[in-house]
């Protein structure tokens, strides 16, 4: 699990990421995402209000 966290705290965000072009993550993270620009996966994960599955598709987005 720690390895797991680690790899997260590798994947960067760019601060300027469109959040709301990715209409499946909740509403509330998606706002939580645009108002605190975490600059890794693994800060994002982190935030109250950031579901599990709002981080598995932030992920997707950011791989392709």
């Amino acid at each position: 699990m720690i390895e797991k966290m680690e790899k997260l705290e590798k994947v960067k965000i760019p601060l300027d990421y469109e959040y709301e072009k990715i209409k499946q993550i909740s509403t509330e993270g998606r706002e939580k995402l645009k108002k605190i620009k975490p600059r890794t996966i693994g800060q994002a994960s982190r935030i109250s209000g950031v579901s599990p599955s709002d981080i598995s598709i932030l992920l997707v987005y950011l791989r392709n």
